[in-house]
């Protein structure tokens, strides 16, 4: 019985071809298959399909989120997917004229500002972060700003300044009077929408544009903007932190809503961290990250 129902369940070699190669009937497998499911050999499970609005419900509850929205999409359109999700959560803010939407870097920020944002003419459109020395399209976070004001008919504002300048050179860049009236509007935030990084094991120095310092936080869960937390919550305060040009954390906490985008099993326990650090405050995720982040609480225990 062990046997057949290894080599059916487990090889998926159909009933003919075991009897082929154990030399017995078609019939004699059928009933050792059925022998195994009734001796407890075999154990058959057909999972309860849980509805993506259930499992936001209780992804908010456990990780004490504002908001969250999970949709049930392919894998490789999930990016794509989150558009929509997170458009409505948008509009649900109330943003108007004069409101303000900061906008963070990364390849999930990327696909839904491309995908498209719904239309909210007049909202100020501000980036999170100075700008990143590499040229990867996933970087280019004024060209984010660019296509969401577009996107929702609103006012862009950009940082041209880089995201981690010298320490003698920061109070220049933010003395220029166009980079100061952008940075102005990090104090009034409605909507921040992030993405969150992976931890350095898991993320190559040439992904994710790491200094020599960040690389050495081998404990940090991840990082929101290059806030570092731990899976606890607690921010990792580093060498560069004190010259970035980025919205503060205290920042994000004080915005309406700090909306996180992120896919991918992977990104579970970051996504815990961030909310446990207040960085973000909602999130736009799939049901298989989801998943992941429901399954990393179990094991924790929370």
């Amino acid at each position: 019985m062990h046997t057949v129902a290894k080599l059916h369940y487990e090889a998926e070699l159909s009933q003919v071809m075991i009897a082929k190669q154990l030399g017995v009937s078609t019939a004699t497998i059928s009933r050792l298959l059925q022998r195994a499911r009734a001796e407890g050999i075999v154990r058959i499970e057909v999972r309860d399909l849980v509805a993506p609005d259930t499992v936001g419900q209780r992804l908010a509850e456990r990780l004490g989120l504002r908001r969250v929205q999970v949709i049930d999409a392919p894998a490789a359109n999930a990016g794509m997917a989150l558009a929509s999700p997170l458009g409505a959560m948008i509009r649900a803010e109330g943003l108007g004229p004069g409101s303000v939407l900061a906008v963070g870097w990364g390849r999930a920020i990327r696909t839904v500002m491309e995908t498209g944002l719904p239309q909210i003419p007049g909202v100020l459109v501000v980036p999170a972060t100075g700008g990143l020395q590499q040229q990867a399209a996933h970087f280019q976070i004024n060209e984010f700003v660019r296509i969401a004001a577009d996107s929702l008919g609103g006012v862009p504002y950009f940082v041209h300044a880089p995201y981690l300048p010298s320490a003698e050179a920061r109070p220049s860049f933010l003395a220029d009077p166009a980079i100061r009236e952008s940075v102005a509007l990090w104090d009034k935030i409605d909507v921040a929408i992030v993405g969150v990084g992976l931890p350095h094991a898991l993320n190559a120095p040439e992904a994710s544009v790491a200094t020599a310092s960040e690389q050495l936080l081998v404990g940090a869960a991840g990082d929101v903007i290059r806030h570092y937390f731990d899976t606890a919550g607690n921010l990792i305060v580093w060498e560069g932190e004190a010259r970035l040009i980025a919205v503060s954390p205290a920042q994000l906490r004080a915005a309406k809503l700090s909306i996180g985008v992120a896919t991918g099993e992977a990104k579970a326990v970051p996504i815990i961290g961030a909310a446990r650090a207040g960085l973000i405050t909602a999130l736009v995720t799939d049901l298989r990250t989801a998943g992941a982040i429901l399954a990393e609480l179990d094991r924790q225990g929370v």
